[in-house]
């Protein structure tokens, strides 16, 4: 964060160049986006460069208008400085047609935002989320002794009582990130493996993982960008057919930042 800044300042004072020192305010305002600034020096050296250098972000008093079905909201409340302002809908008041969400920006500068729609699915109906910079693939593996030691097979149909199943969830991001939980729900059927929660790394990555009585957690201070696959094993009990539940992940520090996978559902017998 540090150099960051120094560079912006490099930028204004040697190059003279706007463009690059509004292009590294940019760089640097988003980073804090989904991460956070270690030191206090950091921080300083962050907010004098985005404050004293370049165009004078908040000049300009002027909001993002939001429209949802047409009606524009009115902002309640709004945080001085960095026009924040958050607006809740009880469930009696939403309406098909407020899907339709237009957002207008009349001055210059960077502005983010989000939207949130919570309500009850059957869980056997839940699909996968993809539309944001996280994604999430859930899938499950019956492992199976052979001569030449254990091997994965895909659960394609029904397995049997006493099964290993590995459930093996994949995540992508374009972005790095801290502070990300990740909880994969399991079947009702089923019972972990490893009982015992623990620090884990694989690949560079470092996280706890926590076994609870419905989802495996995993508790990750800093996720890079990339692809990691995370797996653990659980026993079939219970015959029967149930679901396995879907994964989900959310960045802490920016929960717009958010995904989830599809249902499984699996026939034990």
């Amino acid at each position: 964060i540090e150099t960051q800044a120094m560079m912006i300042e490099a930028f204004d004072e040697v190059a003279g160049d706007t463009q690059a020192v509004e292009e590294c305010k940019v760089w640097l305002l988003k980073q804090k986006q989904t991460q956070d600034w270690k030191t206090t020096k950091a921080t300083a050296d962050a907010v004098y460069a985005l404050l004293r250098r370049g165009e004078n972000w908040l000049a300009s008093d002027a909001l993002v208008a939001v429209e949802l079905a047409g009606t524009k909201l009115e902002p309640k409340n709004v945080e001085r400085g960095t026009g924040f302002y958050q607006q809740t809908f009880a469930g009696n008041e939403i309406r098909p047609e407020m899907g339709k969400v237009k957002v207008t920006k009349s001055d210059e500068g960077v502005s983010w935002g989000g939207l949130h729609w919570e309500y009850l699915e059957d869980i056997n109906k839940v699909t996968a989320h993809e539309a944001t910079p996280l994604k999430l693939e859930k899938k499950l593996f019956k492992r199976v002794l052979t001569g030449a030691g254990p091997v994965l097979e895909a659960v394609v149909g029904p397995v049997s009582i006493g099964d290993e199943l590995i459930c093996r969830v994949v995540v992508r991001t374009d972005r790095d990130m801290e502070y990300v939980h990740l909880r994969d729900y399991r079947g009702s059927g089923t019972e972990p493996v490893n009982v015992l929660s623990a620090y884990k790394s694989q690949d560079g990555l470092f996280y706890y993982e926590s076994t609870r009585d419905t989802a495996t957690h995993f508790f990750i201070d800093y996720l890079r960008k990339g692809t990691y696959v995370f797996e653990y094993p659980v026993r079939v009990q219970l015959a029967g057919e149930y679901p396995m539940g879907y994964a989900s992940i959310e960045c802490m520090y920016a929960p717009e930042f958010n995904s989830h996978s599809e249902s499984i559902l699996l026939r034990a017998e």
